[in-house]
């Protein structure tokens, strides 16, 4: 029975590279002289945290952190905002959770879509990924072609994979 994967995987190595780039542009831009800034990756924890001396800049520094993200090819679907936080000193601290793998909520919405899409396939968790199968490559091929219009609406960046005849 023809079947294939959808998964959200991170490339954790292009988002370290973005961050050294953002970084970098900090360091050189002419408007964050005597700001402090910084952007760190805890990858066991799947989070990047920003964090700035001064509060009015912290959206700058996600602005610059964003764009090496989409030049990098990193969908910002990948990433969950929390809370700003306040930190010593007037500084502020916004930490992002990064989204690697389907969650079962996000697994759940999936398989929802797909069953009201009324096309004639069967889709279950695994792990952190959904398996969808069908009778016949046709009904895949459209099934992936709904996924990736629903996309935005359901804010999971998907990657579709293992697909078997």
């Amino acid at each position: 029975m023809p079947s294939f994967d959808v998964a959200s995987e991170m490339d954790w190595q292009e988002l370290d590279n973005a961050i050294n780039q953002a970084t970098k542009e900090l360091q050189q831009r002419y408007d964050f002289k005597g700001v402090k800034s910084e952007l760190k990756l805890d990858q066991k924890l799947k989070t990047v945290t920003l964090w700035c001396s001064e509060e009015a800049k912290l959206d700058a520094v996600n602005d610059i952190f964003q764009n090496k993200l989409i030049k990098r090819g990193i969908s910002l679907l990948s990433f969950d905002y929390g809370d700003r936080d306040s930190a010593f000193g007037g500084s502020v601290r916004q930490v992002v959770t990064v989204q690697a793998g389907v969650s079962k909520e996000k697994g759940k919405e999936i398989i929802a879509a797909l069953k009201e899409s009324k096309i004639k396939v069967q889709a279950q968790m695994q792990d952190e990924q959904v398996r969808v199968t069908g009778k016949n490559r046709d009904d895949l091929q459209a099934a992936i072609a709904y996924l990736k219009q629903k996309q935005d609406s359901l804010k999971v960046p998907m990657t579709f994979g293992n697909f078997r005849d």
